[in-house]
């Protein structure tokens, strides 16, 4: 893990690392809340809980914008490399194409865990609420 953090670029992985705690400690957070309030507006309980989910589509975008800046670079290693007079083998273009889907990769598994953690925490507050009687 300590390998993929490194190569998927420092920048980026911690960015997208704090938008995980961010994610979880935000939907967390704001179930606690909804699940132990006494309050019968179910719309803007949920409507709290859904920011983490909008945290979570952040870090996919981030995600996306860090292989983007990776292609970047890769692209202009190439250019310099071949400008040399130098020749480029295929395992060096399929490492550096690798280390830059690592970062779009660690995004879309941080979004697919928002909306596990909304959708679960949605699904259970709902159902305090119909137990409850309040419609």
């Amino acid at each position: 893990m300590k390998d993929l953090f490194i190569t998927g670029g420092s920048f980026f992985m911690w960015v997208l690392t704090l938008l995980l705690i961010i994610t979880v400690a935000w939907i967390i957070y704001h179930f606690i809340l909804a699940y132990s309030s006494k309050q019968t507006d179910k719309a803007d309980l949920l409507r709290k809980l859904a920011y983490g989910k909008s945290i979570g589509l952040f870090a996919l975008v981030t995600g996306f914008l860090g292989q983007m800046f990776g292609f970047c670079g890769m692209l202009d290693a190439i250019e310099t490399f071949t400008g040399s007079g130098k020749a480029i083998s295929h395992q060096m273009i399929f490492g550096a194409l690798k280390t830059t889907v690592i970062v779009t990769i660690y995004g879309s598994l941080i979004y697919l865990l928002s909306l596990f953690l909304w959708f679960s925490a949605s699904i259970m507050i709902e159902k305090k609420q119909a137990y409850k009687g309040v419609v």
